[in-house]
């Protein structure tokens, strides 16, 4: 199962990557960013539907070691890209800001939460469940405020000067990859914590 999800999640990357060098995801200003929005709902779906339908592949998940997960989630220190863009007037604050200081807040913190993990340390179970509702609150925000700013008929506060485009690459890497396999280890964080916590009030 772990060799079938890392060919999948290979195969993801090559595709995203493929169609973002065709420009499949730079939409027209007057249509809403449907490409990007596909590309972006459709592997937390796809999850959703594999972690219902089959047991063995709800099992793998719930076995990834927590701690790795975690650890993933200190890669969304690169989310401060999004404020050196902005400082040279290539995105917008209304999108860079919530974007950018949301990445680097959760990526900053998560070494500390693997810390905490690794110790056993009193409250370590509400650190990790704070750090994942953080993560998915910063993503709702970063989406909700780059659509809003985007040239498409969506972008009601999209900037007069053109910028950066996130639906073109490799920027589009982000909102295609990036952010729904973040989301997937989100939820896969919360899923384990809820599960060792049915299991604590089960035995107690």
């Amino acid at each position: 199962m772990a060799r079938a999800v890392v060919v999948a999640v290979a195969l993801w990357l090559a595709i995203t990557w493929i169609t973002g060098t065709a420009n499949v995801f730079r939409g027209s200003p007057s249509e809403p960013p449907l490409a990007l929005l596909v590309a972006l709902l459709t592997p937390p779906l796809a999850f959703v539907i594999a972690y219902r339908g089959s047991r063995r592949f709800r099992s793998f998940a719930l076995s990834i070691d927590l701690r790795l997960l975690t650890a993933l989630q200190g890669w969304r220190v690169i989310g401060g890209m999004f404020l050196v863009l902005f400082s040279f007037e290539m995105l917008p604050g209304l999108f860079a800001y919530p974007a950018g200081v949301g990445d680097l807040a959760v990526g900053l913190a998560a070494p500390f939460v693997v810390r905490a993990i690794a110790r056993q340390s009193p409250g370590w179970q509400r650190q990790v469940l704070w750090l994942n509702v953080a993560g998915l609150v910063d993503f709702v925000g970063a989406i909700g405020t780059g659509v809003l700013t985007s040239a498409s008929a969506l972008g009601f506060f999209a900037s007069a000067s053109p910028g950066a485009d996130m639906g073109a690459f490799p920027l589009s890497l982000i909102p295609t990859f990036a952010v729904p396999l973040w989301i997937v280890v989100h939820v896969v964080s919360l899923l384990q914590l809820a599960r060792l916590r049915s299991a604590a009030v089960a035995a107690a």
